[in-house]
């Protein structure tokens, strides 16, 4: 009875250590959902190549992504806007030192349904729209129908930017906010989708989500510029208005598995998966 006990306790402790060992050939990845695509392509790939390593990537929003970061249950958290001072001290309190690392560019791209007539709007005119100082489609040229007005939750980085960049026009004194009637949505899918079935939607998500099924509108700065369509091109030479860096958080500077994981993100072939699942490289 005594030797079975003994060999029992010596499994447990082989799988244990077996365990202990695997942990360290893995790493977390949480945050935005802009980049939880990028972020799985990105996995599968260095997995296949490193097949001893495990990655595993969840989405929840950039904030999400950087409280992890923060309180110390992921390795790296992805982000779609910069990191708040706020959350920089808190992260120093704690003995964490967020590290910023810019792995690819995004234009945000602004949709309605197909059979929508409007195609092309000002920034002006979205943040009045998103606002909710124009309600109806018809002072857009459109259908005579109420305008229905999709955002992100707040946890998201693409909320925080396009209020910042859009609705506040990068004015740090606007006090402006989301239209109260606004329906704020989980994911950019659920917008994809709620745009795919609503024909007086509009909303905003990261331009790898479009498809088919949702049509792009075209943005200029104002009245008198020229109206730019989300596309790749557009975003790398400047003439999208709605674009953004896309980043990624480490405590210090990278190291071990984290460090290989992103040098992996950044070496070409990575570089090539961003271009594949419609973002903009940083590097070629």
């Amino acid at each position: 009875m005594f030797k079975k006990a003994v060999f029992i306790l010596a499994i447990f402790m082989f799988a244990a250590s077996a365990l202990a060992g695997q942990s360290k050939n893995s790493i977390q990845i949480k945050g935005s959902d802009t980049m939880v695509n990028l972020g799985q392509a990105w996995a599968e790939k260095y997995m296949e190549k490193n097949p001893g390593d495990f990655v595993a990537v969840t989405g929840g929003g950039s904030g999400t992504g950087l409280s992890s970061l923060i309180s110390g249950t992921c390795d790296i958290a992805m982000s779609s806007r910069n990191i708040k001072e706020k959350e920089i001290s808190l992260a120093n309190k704690k003995g964490i030192n967020p590290n910023e690392i810019k792995v690819a560019l995004d234009g945000l791209a602004v949709v309605v349904n197909p059979s929508n007539p409007v195609d092309k709007l000002t920034l002006d005119q979205l943040s009045g729209i998103f606002t909710g100082r124009i309600t109806n489609w018809k002072e857009l040229g459109g259908k005579d129908e109420r305008i229905v007005v999709l955002s992100r939750e707040v946890n998201s980085g693409t909320h925080v930017y396009f209020k910042e960049h859009v609705l506040r026009k990068n004015d740090p004194n606007s006090k402006e906010e989301f239209s109260p009637g606004a329906l704020m949505l989980s994911s950019s899918q659920a917008i994809a989708d709620e745009v795919a079935g609503n024909s007086s939607a509009i909303g905003y998500y990261g331009m790898g989500y479009i498809s088919a099924k949702q049509k792009p509108v075209a943005i200029a700065k104002d009245e008198k510029s020229e109206y730019v369509e989300p596309i790749i091109e557009n975003v790398l030479n400047n003439k999208y208005p709605i674009s953004r860096p896309l980043l990624i958080y480490t405590n210090g500077a990278p190291q071990d598995l984290v460090k290989k994981f992103i040098d992996f993100a950044l070496s070409k072939e990575g570089q090539d998966i961003v271009l594949a699942t419609d973002f903009v490289p940083v590097s070629k």
